[in-house]
């Protein structure tokens, strides 16, 4: 009984965490659109708001993604770990450690070990 309760619960917190990947990506797309007008209305330079755009929006990927790698460990926690689902797993979070470290890269502009470089040298 407590076993199943416990697997419940772990499933729940597990989906609630894929909406909130999902939401993050949404709400932060709809964020950077919505800060893509507001700057084309105030007749602000095309390539600087292309720039911020691209930023917000893998911004809000990023944390969507991470979102995402904690249901899956949540998710599988939840069944019984085997082999195959284990290495399913591992498949999945560095497919999507991958995309985050590239999307870390694409929003600072550099790579991880170059902290002390701007991403924009005249800003």
């Amino acid at each position: 009984m407590a076993l199943e309760l416990r697997q419940v619960y772990l499933d729940s917190i597990a989906q609630i965490l894929e909406v909130c990947g999902v939401l993050a990506i949404v709400a932060g797309t709809a964020f950077a659109l919505w800060e893509v007008l507001r700057n084309l209305v105030r007749h602000r330079e095309g390539e600087k708001i292309f720039d911020l755009f691209r930023t917000r929006l893998a911004k809000s990927i990023l944390i969507g993604v991470e979102f995402l790698i904690a249901a899956d460990i949540v998710g599988t926690v939840t069944i019984d770990p085997t082999t195959e689902s284990l290495g399913k797993l591992a498949m999945i979070v560095l497919i999507r450690t991958f995309l985050s470290f590239t999307l870390e890269v694409e929003i600072e502009g550099r790579w991880p070990w170059q902290r002390h470089r701007n991403r924009h040298k005249d800003d």
